[in-house]
């Protein structure tokens, strides 16, 4: 069945329509989570958010977007959300929370550098805006017109941002470049 013919499913009644959507979905959305936030509590509440959201808003979705695109757009928005809640509380209480520093990734790995680790612990280093481009582009694969429409931005503004974001990473990623090649 396609996601719209799930959709008409499961608003005539049948609750399997929307455990198929969550089950076709689950990935894509922890991709984009985890790629936001990194792995931790908060990514697994904001993945079980979002289909509460998209449960929730079910019903009022047009299809003027696809599903993936409207569902991953509820994930990004999600996790935005949880990026700014982390700020407050960095800013409330400092003392409690660590700064992100990519030198503890390579002590506590044994003789193999994890390099999937050193990399997204760099991504975490982003600002959010460029964050959620790196994440849609270059891990989940969304195109750049889809990027676009999931952030509603314009084309050329995640053009820029993208760029702007791996010129960032470069720098972030240039004292471990030795452990990464």
């Amino acid at each position: 069945m396609t996601d719209g013919e799930l959709i008409k499913a499961y608003q005539a009644g049948d609750e399997n329509a929307f455990r198929t959507l969550v089950k076709r979905y689950e990935s894509r959305v922890a991709a984009t989570v985890i790629g936001m936030l990194g792995k931790c509590p908060e990514a697994e509440d904001v993945g079980q958010e979002t289909f509460i959201r998209f449960h929730d808003s079910i019903n009022k979705f047009r299809g003027e977007s696809t599903v993936g695109t409207y569902i991953t757009r509820i994930a990004i928005n999600l996790s935005l959300n949880e990026l700014k809640r982390r700020k407050r509380r960095r800013f409330l209480f400092p003392d409690e929370t660590r700064d992100g520093d990519l030198g503890h990734v390579i002590e506590d790995s044994s003789d193999r550098i994890d390099q999937k680790t050193i990399v997204r612990q760099a991504i975490q280093k982003l600002p959010p805006d460029f964050r959620s481009v790196i994440v849609l582009r270059l891990i989940d694969g969304y195109s750049t017109n889809e990027t676009a429409e999931i952030l509603k931005l314009p084309v050329g503004t995640v053009l820029s941002r993208l760029s702007r974001a791996q010129k960032k990473l470069k720098k972030i990623l240039a004292p471990y470049a030795g452990e990464l090649t």
